[in-house]
């Protein structure tokens, strides 16, 4: 009786998978329908796009002399304001 109830068990979770993943599909949301093409790389160029040395140093340098540096600690319980 136990080896039946095994044999249904599977093939029920066989069956509802394909239903339950449309389930899934269906409430993503469109960022993560574009997260998902970009991690598949179905959509990626047939030509390799590869930065030249000097187009590397010039990101670089642009990322180290960003005129808004990432904190090394975030202030706590502190709100910004809006412009309107």
């Amino acid at each position: 009786m136990t080896a039946i109830k095994t044999v249904v068990t599977l093939v029920s979770a066989l069956l509802l998978s394909p239903l339950l993943m449309a389930e899934e599909a269906a409430e993503r949301t469109a960022t993560e329908r574009w997260l998902e093409l970009q991690r598949s790389g179905l959509q990626a160029s047939a030509k390799a796009q590869a930065a030249t040395p000097a187009e590397r140093e010039l990101a670089l340098q642009r990322w180290l002399d960003n005129q808004h540096p990432i904190p090394e600690y975030f202030q706590q319980d502190v709100e910004g304001e809006l412009e309107r």
